[in-house]
């Protein structure tokens, strides 16, 4: 059973830096991918940070590129979002999510994982 938890969310002033945590457990599943996707009152999830099997690619939405960086510490089973910069519309749940990958490419839609964290509360003060 794959189980994701996250944390390392809370609250910072805009400009300031946050790094959220995912420890996968229960995953046995290769090559995988991995992201973070966020839910602010009121709106959709949406998808900010994508990784691939480890690291082989990364993808950012725009909102976000050059702000935000997602990694893998693959000994730890942990997936990493660090988060520099931040805006009060950056506040929002924060969600890890996993899925088995085979094809070679991102997974961009959050219909495409199965597996989901409880989610990290991040706010951001102007």
């Amino acid at each position: 059973q794959v189980q994701l938890v996250e944390s390392g969310g809370g609250s910072v002033q805009a400009g300031g830096s946050l790094r959220l945590s995912c420890a996968a457990s229960g995953y046995s599943y290769s090559p995988y991918c991995m992201a973070w996707f966020r839910q602010a009152p009121g709106k959709e999830r949406e998808g900010v940070a994508f990784i691939y099997n480890g690291g082989l690619s990364t993808y950012y939405v725009d909102s976000v590129k050059g702000r935000f960086a997602i990694s893998q510490d693959n000994a730890k089973n942990t997936l990493y979002l660090q988060m520099n910069s931040l805006k009060p519309e950056d506040s929002a749940m924060y969600y890890c999510a996993a899925q088995f990958c085979p094809y070679g490419r991102l997974l961009l839609r959050k219909e495409q994982y199965n597996y989901w964290g409880q989610g990290t509360q991040v706010t951001v003060s102007s």
